[in-house]
């Protein structure tokens, strides 16, 4: 699979395999997400590994598709609005990377929005100022959905003079 193969594959997937993930075999792909781009190499963003009973206590509807293995990925603070966004964006490019090193290896993420809920925020332990950028449940797919129709990038494409 090349990269592009892998950027057009990759979906969010809904329910997961109950198999689990080697921990190497995630550290791995933790290690290979960290390349992301991240200005001045701030490398602003956590990995929290969600344990049974954190994962009780979030409630998430539909239990993270039953992921053997459930993340939260945190964004840094910052003290300027400008810093806090290149530290978000760069947390987000850090799940997009996990995703497709993750897909590659013929294992799936869903990526969910819950840690962005005050009280869900407490449960993590998250400081003020951080972002939680995702909870993300990790496993091999029941089922990988098929691509969604995309609108072509000609329509959504200005250029400047």
């Amino acid at each position: 699979m090349n990269v592009k193969e892998a950027v057009i594959g990759r979906r969010n997937i809904k329910q997961f395999k109950p198999d689990p993930i080697p921990n190497e075999q995630l550290m791995e792909w933790l290690d290979a997400a960290s390349y992301a781009p991240n200005h001045r190499m701030a490398q602003p963003w956590d990995v929290l590994v969600i344990g049974p009973e954190t994962r009780e206590k979030l409630n998430h509807k539909a239990n993270f598709g039953d992921a053997p293995v459930v993340l939260a990925i945190v964004a840094h603070g910052a003290g300027t609005e400008m810093d806090r966004e290149e530290n978000l964006t760069a947390a987000a490019s850090f799940v997009q990377n996990f995703s497709l090193v993750a897909y590659e290896a013929g294992v799936g993420v869903r990526w969910t929005s819950v840690g962005g809920k005050a009280e869900n925020r407490e449960i993590l332990g998250v400081s003020e100022g951080d972002v939680v950028v995702g909870v993300i449940g990790v496993g091999h797919p029941t089922d990988v959905p098929a691509p969604k129709t995309r609108t072509p990038m000609a329509e959504k494409t200005r250029y400047l003079p």
